[in-house]
């Protein structure tokens, strides 16, 4: 089932990109990513209390923490460039181009993690690499 949520978040992340392409016409790129930002540390702190999920964060680990923090940042350095991208250049473009995130996953994936490579992952990453090649060469 967990293509179901990923099928979601697909769907969302697409509408993402042209809600965000329209709200940049004429603000400042780290503005409208800070908005964006406050936005969602509303909405998803909503749910965790509504759920009462926040009991859970006294059992997070040093080690957790470390990596969510990095994972934070990474977060927020990818949506600042994502941003300035979607100013500067059509959505169409900028939104597959930035799907090269799941070609460089996949070999971060069998560099960090140790997952093994199937051959339809790796003509898939091929395929998106030279998708990504064809949208920006000029």
């Amino acid at each position: 089932m967990w293509w179901i949520y990923a099928i979601l978040s697909a769907l969302f992340a697409a509408l993402t990109a042209i809600f965000s392409k329209v709200g940049l016409a004429n603000v400042n790129s780290n503005l409208a990513t800070g908005i964006r930002t406050v936005v969602i540390l509303f909405v998803i702190w909503t749910i965790v209390l509504f759920r009462s999920e926040e009991k859970g964060i006294t059992m997070i680990s040093k080690h957790n923490i470390i990596f969510l923090v990095i994972s934070g940042i990474t977060t927020g350095l990818s949506w600042i460039f994502y941003f300035k991208a979607l100013q500067m250049g059509e959505v169409s473009k900028v939104a597959a181009v930035d799907k090269l995130s799941l070609a460089l996953t996949i070999l971060f994936s069998v560099i960090f993690l140790g997952e093994s490579l199937s051959f339809k992952t790796i003509l898939g990453a091929l395929l998106i690499i030279g998708g990504t090649v064809v949208l920006i060469w000029k």
